[in-house]
């Protein structure tokens, strides 16, 4: 009997855990994501552009695509280094110099009725304490949020909307819709990202049913 418990408690961890291990269908949306330039490549923000302060000289990048998170995101297309950026704009006392590249995407992935303008590369001289999104502000106006501070169009594009789904469009994905927390603050959701939990939240309640049951077990052992 005790060994079909723990048999049983076992079966349910691997169940569960097989459910965070499966493929999930996550909706594609239309959005604005933020990146922080590494050299000559690119790794997705663990924060927002209202929230980080880059140092001087920090290369930070937004794209606007069509995905179903931060796990699918496309990167700006452009790795320009903070000196090809900033090399025209001399440093200033108590300034600093953001490079910012501005993905606008591809036709395939702009709203219906628009076409995306061409990467841009802006040399954002601020003040020490500015977070990203304000030197995005000061070279890329107008900028569009949302009532929930999801950046919605930079430079004025797209004209309207706001991290749309894209009809049709559905794929097995890690992550789906960007939240205001993911988008907007440039990090990922806590949750899965697709109303479900988290791989990381179903792994830990597998594991707290296997050491639970073990715990019976052996206690019951000691008592026998």
């Amino acid at each position: 009997m005790r060994r079909t418990r723990i048999v049983s408690a076992v079966l349910l961890a691997g169940a569960v855990t097989g459910l965070a291990a499966g493929p999930a269908q996550a909706q594609e949306y239309r959005y604005w994501s933020f990146w922080d330039g590494k050299g000559s490549s690119w790794a997705y923000a663990t924060e927002g552009p209202a929230t980080v302060r880059p140092a001087d000289g920090a290369v930070e990048g937004f794209r606007f695509a069509v995905s179903a998170g931060s796990a699918a995101a496309g990167k700006p297309r452009a790795a320009d280094g903070f000196d090809a950026i900033c090399h025209g704009t001399p440093a200033k006392d108590g300034r600093k110099r953001i490079g910012i590249v501005i993905d606008f995407g591809t036709a395939a992935d702009a709203p219906g009725g628009e076409q995306p303008p061409k990467t841009r590369t802006e040399c954002a001289q601020v003040a020490e304490d500015a977070s990203a999104g304000e030197a995005l502000a000061a070279v890329a106006r107008p900028l569009r949020y949302d009532s929930n501070a999801l950046l919605c169009a930079i430079a004025g594009y797209p004209k309207s909307g706001c991290a749309d789904q894209v009809k049709g469009a559905k794929e097995p994905a890690s992550s789906a819709a960007p939240s205001s927390d993911a988008a907007a603050d440039g990090g990922e959701a806590a949750d899965g990202g697709d109303g479900g939990p988290s791989a990381g939240l179903v792994g830990g309640v597998a594991a707290v049913v296997v050491l639970g049951a073990a715990a019976v077990w052996q206690a019951r052992r000691r008592r026998g």
